[in-house]
């Protein structure tokens, strides 16, 4: 448990090497030069009033509190603004100090009211604070002239409420919201008397453009902005720090508590992914843990046709392992297999691995991963020889030039997305490329410098043409490759690329955008200084991802942009722990650390630990497996943490090989759309409720702490424990960081990391071990991974997924800020009011041509099924491309999408599907039959909870 308040040094710290001393109060102290009088004080515990000044913002020096005497100066400057001196002496407390200090406080205190006993922020006010520390004891100024006492609360957010009557007009909020946010949502209206903090142009916050993040909120020195939950429950009494479960940024947070009852989530200050900023899932968005949707006893069933009846954990368990034994007995060992969860920390994916391969006998495990990343892990490892991104998320503040592909940081990353834009308001070039025009293309005090629109499916043909244009005209940075990369590959890519074939002009037509678009992309990535690529799923859910992939690598290698600060290709991971599934071999041909079950000496190395055989030969992904199961040969699966049958292309096909099985067990905290064909549900727990590890998009491994008791009795690892244990395979671990230790012992990437290191250094970035004690932040920073860097050759190959007469558009998907995924645990949090239902997008000419307006029901309908949603009308897609969101079921985005998918690794074409959108009456049937269905399924959720 930890404390409440973290330390507030008023100032940002100095970058400066230079050291200075300076004497405060008779102490003499050095400090870097540049370091404010104000924090310097504080370092050596001197605390000066203050409260516009707080150590996550530049300083603004409105206040007049923090006022100081220097030896040999004229007046009484802040201390916030001014840095120390070589010889300079201070003095923080004098008589006329205390007098003025006193004199600013009265008028402060003269327009606010007087509630403190029964106000939300009693005990966390930084006024009341400073009217104590200045020694305010009486107004002379009375209540009776104009004040702003009465000003009516805005509580149109859902989760803070915001009360100009208390507001000192500090602009800590709106400064916030621009130095650390980046959205510019916040204002100081009026002038005078009249200053006020205003949302847009006077609007609710709500109406606003703010997003939520609740930096405001959490730089607000008094109640004025403030989470409705302190308001409701009071003010927390203890912290916990632990890693947020949404996406793939990984922020640390601290839970702050009142015995087990979360009060508020507030991001560390100390987390090196997130350096104490937040979006509105990780700080607010919680609420799903104590959802009374949860199902927290275990149920089962015969068939999926019956009723659940609840069960004890002992029956269920018991249960899993007699069906499973029957279905190996009667069909072979091969007949069952499981999916770990990119949402469950590093341990719990671990064992569901292990259980699968030592305690099932087969390699039959695969992971979400593998459906929007796997492309990454193969295209990386080919090219350079980690299957992970080469950059810490501090590296874009070096970045010159940002490409941005197949991502939309601001809606699926939002804090990094903060970060990025910080860069580029300093002076970055931004490049984006996408068929949609994502808001980094043109936000407050960011333009992009070129903006391609290309056609979905032609990431490929793009890239290709791109490096045309960097070896045509003599871009490349030969000492680099010279030196760090294979000489016969590069010249055979070069030879590759530099055919007229590949230029620009030849493919312009085929991707969509102007040639000279182009080139200009080509000249500012290579001759832009240090330039960065980050990619999301745009890029790998492809026919061609693992070749787009390998193809950005090679424009990397190629401009010199690898191996330090400012540069790299990085993956912008979706879940919390995407990364970390994959590095602990959930994949059906790969133990932990990437490395082929084929291989003897890997294999070897887990038999000996694990005290059984391990099966050489790659099991079944989870097509395979859906397959098998309608051939009849596949009778049972374990999926831990994933809705297949909502998240996976091709519903159709998941459910007829779901249904076909004879032992479906799904692991999860509510009964989500997989559940509909299980026969076992087993009890999740929250990642409030559980110890151990996530590891986020840049390799960082970071502790998830329990901060309450999982309400199901049992956290997800001690669940896979209980059932290796009925199956015959013995698990006996007491802790996560048992779990870490086999890990560390069997993987050369983890060989150095252990809990204590976690908990002494906050976090390491992977490889950790006896070359790199403390982590890699930067990736193949002396040579590459795997020796020389190796080009690949990028030929475009169209995918399969045409457009016709039949079906004209193009549909492509992603992801909204305030929605989560499939949506599982965001619906069940008051996000929804963003969010309530997923549109689909559509041009103003497309829309026309068919007689569509906004708001009206469409059916969108492929050569794999059809689904209907309201439309809205916008140029943000271009002419010949439609566009939409997959969080709510009902949506059944997945009932459209194709069977295609990566050449490589199996990951769907989610990205590129052949449609027709056209006028509807409304849901279809098979969308009513959900509804009704989600239901029945509530209402035994809603029996369930109590």
């Amino acid at each position: 448990m930890g404390l409440i308040h973290e330390p507030d040094y008023g100032t940002k710290p100095s970058a400066a090497t230079d050291m200075v001393s300076v004497v405060i109060d008779g102490q003499e102290r050095r400090v870097p030069a540049g370091t404010s009088i104000m924090r310097a004080a504080a370092e050596m515990g001197t605390q000066i009033p203050k409260l516009c000044a707080t150590d996550s913002l530049d300083a603004f020096g409105s206040c007049r509190l923090c006022l100081v005497e220097i030896e040999g100066r004229p007046g009484t400057p802040a201390s916030c603004t001014t840095p120390v001196a070589a010889g300079m002496v201070v003095r923080t407390q004098t008589p006329q100090l205390a007098k003025l200090r006193r004199g600013v406080m009265e008028l402060y205190i003269s327009d606010h009211p007087l509630d403190c006993l029964t106000c939300g922020a009693n005990g966390d006010c930084e006024l009341q604070d400073m009217a104590g520390a200045v020694g305010l004891r009486d107004v002379r100024y009375g209540y009776e002239g104009i004040n702003h006492c009465d000003a009516d609360k805005d509580l149109s957010n859902p989760y803070f409420q915001f009360d100009p009557s208390k507001c000192i007009v500090c602009s800590r909020c709106v400064r916030a919201c621009e130095e650390v946010q980046g959205t510019f949502a916040l204002t100081i209206g009026g002038r005078g008397f009249g200053s006020h903090v205003s949302p847009g142009m006077d609007e609710s916050f709500f109406s606003s453009e703010c997003v939520s993040c609740g930096a405001c909120v959490q730089a607000c020195p008094t109640a004025t902005l403030i989470e409705k939950s302190v308001v409701e429950l009071g003010q927390p009494e203890h912290s916990v720090v632990t890693t947020c479960a949404y996406c793939g940024v990984g922020c640390a947070f601290k839970a702050e508590m009142r015995g087990e009852t979360v009060v508020r989530m507030v991001p560390w200050k100390d987390g090196l992914a997130n350096h104490g900023h937040s979006c509105v899932k990780g700080r607010f968005a919680w609420g799903y843990a104590t959802h009374r949707d949860r199902i927290t006893k275990p149920m089962l069933r015969d068939k999926i046709s019956d009723p659940w009846r609840e069960v004890s954990w002992d029956e269920a368990i018991a249960h899993v392992a007699s069906e499973f034994r029957r279905i190996q007995a009667s069909y072979g060992k091969g007949a069952i297999g499981g999916i770990t969860s990119s949402r469950c920390t590093n341990e719990e994916t671990f064992l569901v691995q292990k259980l699968i391969r030592a305690g099932f006998g087969n390699n039959n495990v695969d992971t979400c991963a593998r459906v929007c990343h796997s492309p990454t892990g193969y295209g990386l490892s080919q090219t350079f020889g980690t299957s992970a991104g080469t950059q810490d998320f501090d590296s874009v503040e070096q970045a010159d030039v940002i490409l941005l592909i197949g991502a939309n940081p601001t809606d699926g990353h939002p804090v990094f997305a903060s970060r990025m834009k910080k860069r580029l308001r300093e002076g970055a070039k931004l490049i984006v490329i996408d068929p949609r025009r994502i808001d980094l293309v043109r936000t407050p005090h960011v333009t992009a410098s070129v903006h391609l629109p290309i056609r979905p499916s032609t990431n490929v043909a793009v890239l290709t043409a791109l490096a045309h244009v960097i070896v045509t005209e003599d871009l490349v940075n030969h000492r680099f490759v010279g030196e760090r990369c294979e000489p016969d590959a590069f010249a055979l890519w070069a030879e590759f690329v530099a055919l007229d074939r590949n230029s620009p002009e030849a493919l312009a037509e085929t991707i969509g955008v102007p040639a000279e678009d182009i080139r200009a992309v080509a000249r500012i990535y290579a001759g832009g200084g240090n330039a960065a690529i980050y990619y999301g799923l745009g890029i790998t859910e492809h026919s061609q991802g693992s070749t787009a992939v390998m193809a950005l690598a090679n424009l990397a290698m190629a401009t010199g942009n690898v191996g330090r600060p400012g540069v790299g290709v990085n993956p912008l991971r979706g879940q919390n722990n995407v990364q970390g599934s994959c590095d602990m071999g959930s994949f059906p041909h790969e133990l932990s650390g990437y490395r082929h079950v084929s291989t003897p000496e890997v294999r070897h190395l887990f038999e000996s630990a694990w005290g059984t055989p391990i099966d050489p030969e790659p099991g079944l992904r989870i097509p395979n497996m859906l397959d098998a199961a309608i051939d009849g040969t596949f009778k049972g699966i374990y999926i831990q943490g994933e809705d297949i049958a909502q998240s996976d292309p091709d519903i159709r096909h998941i459910t007829a090989g779901l249904s076909a099985m004879e032992c479906v067990v799904v692991q999860d905290l509510f009964l989500n759309e997989t559940a509909q064909f299980a026969h076992v549900f087993l009890p999740g727990s929250t990642f409030l409720e559980k110890n151990g590890t996530f590891t986020n998009a840049e390799r960082r491994i970071q502790r998830v702490r329990k901060v309450m008791a999982p309400k199901n009795g049992y956290e997800d690892w001690q669940i896979t424990q209980m059932l290796a244990n009925a199956l015959g395979y013995p698990m006996d671990y007491a802790h996560p960081s048992e779990i870490m230790d086999e890990i560390a012992r069997l993987t050369p990437t983890f060989t150095g990391v252990n809990y204590e290191k976690l908990e002494r250094e906050g976090s390491v970035q992977w490889p950790c071990n006896e070359n790199a004690p403390h982590g890699t932040p930067i990736m193949h920073e002396a040579g590459f991974v795997r020796g020389q860097g190796r080009f690949f050759i990028t030929e475009y190959v169209p995918t399969d997924e045409k457009v016709g007469p039949r079906f004209p558009l193009l549909l492509t998907t992603g992801r909204i800020l305030s929605q989560y995924n499939v949506g599982a645990q965001t619906r069940r949090t008051d996000n929804t009011a963003w969010h309530q239902e997923d549109l689909l997008e559509i041009h103003p000419h497309d829309a026309e041509q068919r007689g569509i307006a906004e708001g009206h029901w469409v059916k969108l309908a492929s050569r794999a099924g059809e689904t209907s949603l309201r439309a809205k009308v916008t140029d943000r897609v271009a002419p010949g491309v439609v566009y939409t969101t997959f969080h709510h079921p009902m949506t059944m985005a997945n009932v459209v999408t194709t069977d295609y998918s990566d050449w490589a690794t199996n990951c769907p074409e989610y990205k590129v599907t052949a449609v027709q959108v056209s006028p509807s009456n409304g849901p279809t049937d098979a969308q009513r039959d959900y509804a009704a269905l989600g239901r029945e399924t509530r209402r035994i959720a809603g029996v369930a909870a109590e």
